[in-house]
């Protein structure tokens, strides 16, 4: 992966992904080194490094735009991993139709879905 300028913690507006490895992620020509969530207002970093341990605060950011989101992407790093019951069950009973997937699976089908001018969300683990 290309050394970019670090992501200052907040990209405004609908970019696509535009790289990911164990280094992170890349996007409006930035670099982020860890977890990243994009939203309809932008891409911001993420505090999370395992699915299992995602708080209600850690979702706060997705819940406030919840209107704008049709489909929730959520990629769980290097591999796939079935729907974590609590987190699964969380966010379907908030609303959200979450698909779970492995990261670099995620950061492709948001990427689809963006051009398509769709109305998606990802959370996308970074690859350690």
């Amino acid at each position: 992966m290309t050394r970019l300028a670090p992501a200052p913690g907040f990209a405004p507006g609908r970019h696509p992904i535009e790289g990911y490895g164990a280094d992170g992620f890349r996007f409006a020509g930035m670099a982020h080194p860890g977890s990243i969530l994009a939203l309809p207002s932008g891409i911001r970093a993420w505090p999370v490094d395992d699915l299992a341990q995602v708080r209600d605060a850690d979702l706060a950011p997705l819940r406030a735009e919840q209107e704008a989101i049709e489909l929730l992407i959520i990629g769980s790093g290097r591999k796939a991993v079935l729907p974590i019951g609590p987190l699964a069950d969380r966010l379907r009973e908030a609303g959200f139709r979450p698909e779970f997937m492995d990261t670099p699976a995620a950061a492709r089908t948001y990427n689809v879905l963006l051009a398509e001018n769709r109305r998606v969300a990802a959370l996308l683990m970074r690859m350690a």
